[in-house]
């Protein structure tokens, strides 16, 4: 009888130190990071959307993915349209009332294309630099989009008005509101609007910089049905502007990378490369040709291992 109650006792024991180590929260591979905050693109949105756009994941259950890995995670909803000193202010308000309201001394920032941009902004020029930890910037237009400068110089002054106005109607009817402000946003994105932009908001000295980018190998119509037909205009436009040919159907390769420069995702050689909306998995658009949960997992994890 002894020794069944000793066995029991070490049994107990055991248990409880697996338990700990292994079958518990501390576990998982981001459990004790700082909440990861998840800063959307243009025409984004994010979990508190008043939208019908919200019925659907902007980026694909990855929020959801991070929180199942140990992260706490927060996506707000920036105005789908708009500059990146709109967007930023909007975001460092939202930032500062949830890391209030929850107790949070430092975040880190994931932002996918212009979501990098205006977080920049927030981190530079409106006070966040104490408060964030990392930045990653994934598939963002640092230094501009040739497609942002094709529509610029394209459509005539003249009609540039109309346009901007019945997009905004429409951008407001999808997204629920918001002061949307087409011509704006389409500034902030040439590759002049984001040499005035990085001009005034350079890197602050207390937050780390990293970023991530993926482009287009072959631009076929199944992989990418819309970014296909826009990395031809692309690449000749980044061609012309000197930023070369490889791109994401958006944004050069050579655009995209700010800071420390990590790579991309993984994938086989069936896939013909990631183009802009595959690589934040927006509309589950990614999962099909490569391991989007690996790849977001690796991205949170060089965050959390340099906070």
């Amino acid at each position: 009888m002894r020794k069944l109650g000793l066995s029991l006792l070490i049994l107990f024991i055991c248990s409880g130190s697996l338990f700990a180590s292994g079958g518990g929260s501390s576990s998982k591979p981001l459990a004790g990071a700082y909440p990861i905050i998840l800063s959307h693109g243009l025409f984004g949105w994010g979990t508190d959307s008043s939208g019908v756009i919200s019925i659907i994941s902007y980026w694909g259950g990855m929020d959801s993915y991070l929180t199942s890995q140990g992260a706490t995670v927060y996506a707000p909803t920036k105005t789908a349209a708009q500059s990146n000193e709109v967007r930023g202010a909007q975001l460092a308000s939202k930032i500062n009332v949830y890391m209030a309201a929850n107790g949070f001394t430092k975040v880190h920032i994931l932002g996918h294309s212009q979501g990098g941009l205006d977080s920049r902004y927030a981190i530079s020029n409106l006070g966040l630099s104490s408060k964030v930890s990392t930045l990653t910037t994934l598939n963002t237009p640092h230094r501009g989009s040739p497609i942002a400068d094709i529509i610029s110089n394209v459509l005539p002054d003249w009609i540039k008005p109309f346009v901007s106005a019945v997009l905004g109607v429409v951008v407001q009817l999808v997204y629920g509101g918001g002061q949307q402000d087409a011509l704006a946003a389409l500034g902030s994105l040439t590759t002049s609007g984001t040499a005035l932009f990085n001009s005034y908001t350079p890197n602050s000295s207390g937050v780390k910089y990293y970023s991530y980018g993926s482009y287009i190998t072959i631009p076929d119509l199944i992989q990418h049905p819309l970014m296909g037909i826009l990395q031809p205009a692309c690449a000749a436009g980044g061609l012309f502007n000197g930023q070369g040919a490889t791109c994401d159907g958006l944004v050069p390769y050579s655009s995209l990378k700010w800071g420390t420069f990590n790579g991309g995702p993984d994938y086989g050689i069936l896939t013909t490369g990631v183009d802009h909306l595959e690589a934040s998995n927006t509309l589950n658009s990614g999962k099909t040709w490569y391991d989007v949960e690996g790849y977001f997992l690796k991205m949170a994890s060089n965050a959390k291992a340099n906070q």
